[in-house]
């Protein structure tokens, strides 16, 4: 808990999302659900292209669009490979909020780990929303 990661360029959710923004904004869920995505940077140039484009992280962020390489994002939260997790059961199927995993990041200049997300957290939620919670039901069989 507590954990983050220095970025490439400074980004606060809590700036974001006072512009109005929502999570579901800029994190999408492509194909099979099981990752929400990070937006390229030429969404964000859809905005700063005019607001504060003459910070120098903007800059640096405007410069890698025109690249067409993304962003060397460091990510804050990562599942291990004997998980399964679907974001699209969680969060569509179950209408699970994003902060009951990740936090208040709203309210985050700098977003750091809120919870660690290990088995027993994970079974805690699942027994509390009476959802499945055997073996298989985040460690497939296959």
């Amino acid at each position: 808990v507590g954990y983050a990661p220095e970025q490439p360029i400074p980004y606060s959710h809590k700036t974001h999302i006072a512009a109005g923004l929502q999570c579901k904004s800029c994190h999408t869920m492509a194909g099979d659900g099981f990752a929400m995505g990070i937006p390229k940077e030429s969404f964000c140039m859809g905005c700063h292209a005019s607001i504060k484009k003459d910070s120098p992280h903007i800059a640096k962020l405007a410069a890698q669009a025109k690249s067409g390489a993304p962003m060397p994002w460091k990510r804050v939260y990562r599942q291990m490979d004997i998980v399964w997790f679907s974001h699209a059961v969680h969060v569509t199927d179950g209408k699970i909020g994003c902060e009951t995993c990740h936090g208040k990041v709203a309210q985050m200049d700098v977003v750091s780990k809120a919870r660690i997300l290990n088995m027993k957290d994970c079974m805690d939620c699942h027994a509390a929303a009476a959802a499945p919670n055997g073996c298989d039901t985040c460690h497939p069989s296959q």
